[in-house]
């Protein structure tokens, strides 16, 4: 029985030539019969082997069922030159012969190297196709226009002019999600209390679905497209169309982050204002401490105090005293792999929150004050002040130390372990690569943190909500969301002495 294989990628349908019917009729001209075994892989790519009709054909062949296989040409086959080549000597040694409609590859060293040719030019142009379109759309991004629809919540596509349009009614939505996360008076417990009122109220997913979930409310709130610029050519997908074949799941390719260099940012319609945006990213890296589960202790200051000697965060903690329990905050890491386990401040917890607190009413009751905080805390060295030093003085070390091993290398008489040194070499420039990449993400992040400004909307927020509870009794939560809308950090340096930092 003769088999004819023929296969049609999704980008290659509408291409002159590659037609499914073209290909068929071509083979089936060339076998001089109808009665032929056929063999349609519609939309799979040549890059990869694991296809369905191509496995059903192989097996048929394994199984003795087909004697000879006709195919339109060999990238149809395979792209690649090494997988043709693979099913070609596959099928040859069970004797079956393939034979091609576009030209003929006798089974002689110059028809095996024509063969070979024609496979490799194949690959080539296919490398050469795809190069082409990356930069094509490299140099769409840098004009301006978005080169890909991602479905993002709050607009649609026009493919027509490359640009994107704003959805009013999922804007309205996005607006939603930000205002219930950002204020302080919302009655909404993080993302996940405003994903089940999304769910509650039938609102429509981008997809049409019908349940929000936690994830999706945070990626909206992360997404930078809503302040009016869209990043392109962040993220590096090659080689990720190899997953849809790979049945194993072993070796998967993962997306990856370009470098910030290589990200383009085109305009995009604005939803969401800048400060709105920037606060929302402080409060989701409090998230964490602002919605955790309830616990036998709460801790008013949860996540927001941080030892100002060795700079790791207090954690709340309780131990008994004679009898009595007694819930204090300490900078003590107890697990193994901690970079830093602390130099043992301790406070108890009902006086550091105390005094947080009191100071907390006298700003919300003299909002003016609120501005000398700001400005104490402008002459005080911080912690990232600290830190950047200490990164400059420990990559000097790292770099004196190589130059001795170099020197070390060059000079000296003695029976040195030379790999032993130059390992120690590599590791050193290892250490000083590292280094000198947290340095620098440690000045962009306090240089975006120069370029704020305080939100008064916020600071008015806090307020109407503290005023709303001054002469009740105030619950914890209320107490909580207050401090934790207008305090940043809170830096300890002594049971006796503390500093507040505000946003």
């Amino acid at each position: 029985m003769i088999g004819i294989y023929v296969r049609v990628s999704t980008t290659e349908q509408a291409v002159s030539g590659y037609s499914l019917d073209h290909q068929i009729e071509s083979c089936i001209q060339k076998a001089g019969t109808n009665e032929v075994m056929r063999y349609i892989d519609d939309g799979y790519s040549g890059e990869f082997l694991e296809r369905p009709d191509l496995e059903r054909m192989r097996k048929d062949v394994r199984d003795g069922l087909i004697d000879k296989v006709i195919c339109y040409d060999p990238d149809r086959l395979a792209r690649k030159l090494m997988n043709q080549l693979i099913i070609d000597e596959e099928f040859r040694r069970k004797g079956v012969e393939v034979i091609f409609v576009n030209g003929e590859y006798a089974a002689s060293p110059e028809g095996r190297l024509f063969f070979s040719l024609r496979g490799a030019i194949s690959e080539f142009e296919k490398a050469k196709i795809k190069e082409r379109t990356m930069s094509g759309r490299k140099g769409k991004a840098k004009k301006g226009k978005i080169v890909k629809n991602d479905h993002v919540y709050g607009y649609d596509f026009d493919s027509v002019k490359s640009e994107m349009i704003i959805n009013e009614k999922e804007a309205e939505v996005v607006k939603f999600i930000f205002d219930a996360f950002t204020s302080p008076t919302s009655k909404f417990q993080g993302m996940n209390g405003i994903a089940k009122h999304l769910t509650e109220t039938g609102v429509p997913t981008k997809k049409g679905g019908a349940v929000w979930h936690r994830q999706v409310v945070r990626q909206i709130l992360m997404n930078e497209t809503y302040t009016g610029m869209k990043i392109q050519n962040r993220w590096n997908t090659e080689g990720l169309l190899a997953n849809k074949y790979n049945r194993t799941g072993e070796d998967k390719v993962k997306i990856t982050e370009r470098p910030k260099d290589e990200w383009i940012y085109s305009p995009s319609p604005v939803i969401i204002e800048k400060e709105q945006f920037e606060h929302a990213q402080e409060l989701l890296k409090q998230s964490r401490r602002r919605y955790t589960k309830k616990s036998e202790n709460q801790y008013l200051l949860s996540g927001l105090l941080r030892c100002s000697s060795c700079g790791n965060t207090m954690t709340g903690r309780v131990q008994n005293n004679w009898g009595t329990k007694v819930r204090y905050y300490s900078d003590r890491k107890n697990t193994a792999g901690a970079k830093n386990q602390g130099c043992g401040v301790s406070v108890k917890s009902d006086e550091i929150e105390g005094h947080v607190w009191s100071n907390i009413e006298m700003l919300l009751n003299n909002p003016e004050k609120l501005i000398a905080f700001q400005e104490v805390a402008a002459t005080t060295e911080t912690f990232e002040e600290k830190e950047l030093k200490r990164l400059e003085q420990e990559i000097e070390r790292t770099k004196k130390g190589r130059k001795r091993l170099i020197t070390l290398i060059t000079l000296s008489e003695e029976d040195l372990d030379l790999n032993e040194i130059k390992d120690q070499i590599k590791d050193l420039q290892t250490k000083e690569k590292n280094l000198q990449n947290q340095y620098t993400e440690l000045q962009k992040e306090m240089e975006a943190e120069k370029k704020k400004t305080t939100n008064l909307d916020i600071l008015k927020q806090a307020m109407d909500l503290y005023f709303v509870y001054k002469d009740k009794e105030m619950p914890f939560e209320i107490k909580q969301r207050i401090i934790a809308t207008l305090v940043k950090e809170i830096r300890v340096h002594d049971k006796d002495t503390m500093e507040i930092i505000t946003f």
